[in-house]
């Protein structure tokens, strides 16, 4: 069962491991089947739920609130995480020329607004700007994160895809109030273990959340040489460690990491998840990690 952990100094806690919802949209789920899965994995201790605005072509939170309003007192039981700041070319937006990023106080507000408004609910329990923005303003970013949480549509907030630098920056006018970086973190690519992004986070005592564990298939079904590496590896640790998939193996390569990442899962088949929940039983040694390391990188340690 996943225990309860503290994102940060200041809050919020999570469950381990989180349930994503960035591909509801090609599940195939009923309303009533969206609300069973999502009461299923609250049963296994999973009860984190992330989100953004634009997944799914802005339908995923609007399928996941039809759900939710089958039985709105789940509401209670759960965390939602969801995004903004990634303004996508669709068809309800013929205007725009270009995707885009768009951390202006007034595009925060609409996608906050809209957001709350497709999941059917009152706040969020964490908002993120989802990618760097290289025209943010981190006072305009930090005084409506102020406004947000002052009127109770946001309890906390956080960012994705920040790098060291940029977290410290929006952070420095927020007064330490940032409660994760969500970033990439799987055997094939890695590289915020290695550039300060999960340094800075252990430094500073804040759990990152980790997306793409699985490297979306490619640690499955792989071609390349690396992913060939790779995967001879994972299949070996797995008879040592006597996981059932070589998916458990990875959740439990990512949540060896020091800074305790929060893997997010991504299937919406609940016996994956609940394979995902008993991977929290299996331990690597230091060995076993580097040596999956060694074989993503094809070379040993220097």
């Amino acid at each position: 069962m996943p225990a309860k952990v503290t994102m940060a100094p200041q809050g919020p806690e999570f469950s381990e491991l989180v349930q994503g919802y960035w591909r509801l949209g090609e599940w195939g789920m009923t309303p009533q089947q969206r609300l069973t899965f999502l009461k299923q994995h609250i049963e296994l201790g999973i009860t984190t739920v992330d989100h953004a605005d634009i997944y799914g072509g802005y339908e995923c939170e609007q399928l996941f609130g039809e759900g939710l309003a089958l039985d709105k007192s789940v509401r209670d039981d759960i965390q939602i995480v969801t995004k903004c700041d990634i303004n996508l070319c669709t068809a309800k937006d013929p205007q725009r020329k270009i995707n885009h990023y768009d951390t202006s106080a007034a595009h925060i507000h609409q996608s906050v607004n809209n957001s709350l408004t497709r999941l059917g609910v009152e706040n969020v329990d964490v908002l993120l700007i989802h990618r760097p923005d290289l025209l943010m303003d981190a006072d305009e970013v930090a005084e409506v994160f102020s406004e947000l949480h002052k009127i109770g549509k946001v309890k906390h907030f956080g960012v994705s895809n920040f790098s060291s630098r940029q977290f410290d920056l929006l952070q420095s006018r927020l007064g330490k109030s940032l409660v994760t970086n969500q970033v990439e973190i799987n055997p094939l690519n890695f590289e915020v273990a290695h550039d300060g992004t999960l340094d800075q986070l252990q430094m500073n005592r804040i759990r990152p959340m980790a997306w793409s564990c699985l490297a979306g298939g490619a640690l499955f079904n792989g071609t390349s040489e690396q992913e060939k590496r790779v995967i001879a590896e994972l299949e070996a640790l797995r008879i040592e460690i006597g996981a059932e998939s070589i998916d458990q193996v990875i959740y439990a390569w990512v949540r060896r990491l020091p800074s305790n990442p929060l893997a997010i899962i991504g299937s919406g088949k609940i016996e994956r998840v609940k394979s995902a929940v008993a991977s929290l039983d299996m331990e690597l040694t230091r060995e076993q990690w580097y040596r999956v390391w060694v074989a993503s990188k094809g070379h040993g340690v220097p």
